[in-house]
């Protein structure tokens, strides 16, 4: 005879690995060209000047120098400049 009671099985505890999504340079800080400022899903932030869009939406620089961030137009969209370094 067992001398415990038998444990019941879960049908939880999996998830999806975190994506690490989000800004990776912020506003005032340097950049090289090709270097990643934002991932994300969609375009919540748009690329202004010197910046780049991946086909996953990644924004990324293309100049070397320094990240900006504004918004502009009407709809006041969230946008990604690059200031290029004086040369």
């Amino acid at each position: 005879m067992a001398h415990k009671k038998a444990g019941g099985s879960s049908r939880n505890g999996r998830d999806s690995e975190s994506k690490r999504l989000g800004v990776k340079v912020y506003g005032g800080q340097a950049i090289n060209a090709g270097g990643i400022i934002v991932r994300q899903r969609g375009t919540r932030m748009h690329a202004g000047d010197n910046v780049g869009m991946g086909k996953d939406h990644t924004l990324f620089a293309l100049v070397d120098g320094h990240v900006k961030f504004a918004t502009k137009g009407a709809d006041k969209k969230h946008t990604v400049i690059v200031v290029p370094a004086a040369a």
